[in-house]
């Protein structure tokens, strides 16, 4: 039987909540190509899995995530171009595999979060953050230039101004400011992200699967299609939940004055 302290992820359930951890507290939950694979296989399960409505990611030991693990990345000098590409695309298929993922996925941020731990953060379709945790797109302070998707996520929030002074200053923004600035969904006081969290992804684990799933989709497009492309796939959607199970269900439950129970609904994703 394999030691908790070896699995470079450690999940648990939460009812309808999938709990992920990082498990790296040693180097702050810097990521590794195997917390890279256990995380997407575990995203992928969940996926498949009718009983899990919303997933939680946070880390082990204080921390959300330091980013890259330094004593690898400067390895990689020895390797050619398309090596070094290679391994980079295993950070951004976990980007993807996040962002992809159909069941809402919300990042829990205690401590340090940075570098890749930022991006990884962003990927999450919400966040909750404890004041004093501290975000830092800290590539510039050891001459590396961003990746994960950071310059992308937080460009979504900020002015070009200020997502220019968080990349070449690469100075620690609290949890706080973060929030002010738009990507913090929820703050919490210290110790107390990952309990807001779950509080927050049990209230989505009881909606519809699949309409969720699809307004996850709507939110993403939201930022690059035109209005003329976004009203087609608010149609498309639209047009095929009317007739579903589960707004069948909604709809009579509104009328009844009575919760919806969509759990009986709720099937393996092929």
């Amino acid at each position: 039987m394999s030691n908790v302290q070896d699995m470079p992820l450690i999940t648990r359930r939460e009812g309808a909540v999938l709990v992920l951890s990082n498990n790296n507290p040693a180097a702050r939950n810097a990521l590794s190509p195997a917390f890279y694979l256990a995380l997407t296989e575990a995203l992928h399960n969940a996926k498949n899995d009718p009983t899990v409505g919303a997933i939680v990611l946070t880390g082990e030991g204080g921390h959300f995530c330091a980013g890259g693990d330094l004593r690898q990345l400067v390895k990689r000098r020895e390797l050619s171009v398309p090596e070094r590409r290679e391994k980079l695309e295993g950070l951004h298929d976990l980007i993807r595999a996040v962002r992809d993922c159909p069941k809402p996925v919300i990042a829990a941020v205690e401590g340090a979060a940075a570098g890749a731990g930022v991006s990884l953060a962003l990927a999450c379709d919400m966040l909750v953050a404890a004041r004093n945790a501290a975000f830092s797109v800290a590539y510039v302070k050891i001459g590396l230039t961003p990746d994960g998707g950071a310059t992308a996520f937080l460009a979504q929030f900020v002015s070009r101004q200020v997502l220019t002074e968080l990349c070449l200053t690469g100075e620690r923004v609290s949890g706080e400011r973060l929030h002010a600035l738009g990507p913090v969904n929820r703050l919490a006081e210290p110790g107390e992200a990952l309990n807001e969290a779950l509080t927050l992804a049990k209230q989505l684990a009881a909606g519809p699967d699949e309409a969720m799933a699809n307004i996850k989709a709507l939110c993403h497009g939201a930022y690059d299609n035109t209005l003329e492309q976004q009203l087609e796939q608010e149609a498309q959607f639209m047009v095929h939940a009317q007739a579903s199970e589960e707004s069948r269900e909604g709809m009579a439950a509104f009328l009844e004055k009575r919760p919806a129970d969509y759990t009986q609904l709720r099937q393996p994703r092929g």
